[in-house]
């Protein structure tokens, strides 16, 4: 279990807008598409010759009372070894941690864990249901669309940085076929 302290300095509130205003334009200030922003990440990712890309990430809107929510993403391995994601920090929560929901007798239950293996050319999917970043202790009512700065940190001591849009549960679902339903 990993805990982002925060200070109590009035300067502390100021950081996740700084970065909310900064980290955007690394991404060229793109809207908050997915295309755009697999697109982008993928390229930042690949021109500073890491070997993981972070693909379409974003954080589920939580209501406003909510004190947590998930981020979810797509880790694509390059390398001829595995990896592990093992840390992520956002000064959007005062707690962060890796989790994933595992069926105990029946019945899902959701559990922090170690690490997320990312296979050898191959990919880790964060996603709900699966594994995740949980979000703990927001330090701000979240707001559609806007960007929270996540660190993820790997198991060679490389970090990288992202902006994961704040999606809603609407937007973030595969729409139903409705192809044969009669009305």
């Amino acid at each position: 279990m990993r805990t982002v302290r925060q200070s109590r300095s009035p300067f502390a509130r100021l950081i996740p807008g700084l970065l909310a205003l900064a980290l955007p334009c690394a991404f060229a200030s793109l809207p908050a598409q997915a295309a755009d922003d697999a697109a982008h990440a993928a390229h930042a990712q690949h021109a500073s010759g890491a070997t993981i890309s972070v693909v379409d990430p974003y954080v589920r809107l939580s209501p406003p009372a909510a004190v947590a929510t998930g981020a979810f993403m797509v880790l694509r391995n390059d390398s001829d070894s595995p990896r592990r994601l093992v840390r992520a920090e956002s000064t959007a929560a005062k707690t962060v941690e890796l989790h994933n929901h595992i069926d105990e007798n029946g019945v899902m239950k959701m559990r922090a864990v170690k690490d997320i293996e990312i296979p050898a050319k191959g990919s880790a999917t964060l996603k709900p249901g699966s594994y995740h970043v949980m979000l703990i202790d927001l330090t701000a009512p979240l707001k559609e669309g806007e960007r929270l700065p996540i660190t993820l940190r790997f198991d060679d001591g490389s970090t990288q940085t992202i902006a994961a849009p704040v999606r809603s549960i609407a937007s973030t679902m595969a729409p139903m076929p409705h192809g044969n339903m009669q009305h």
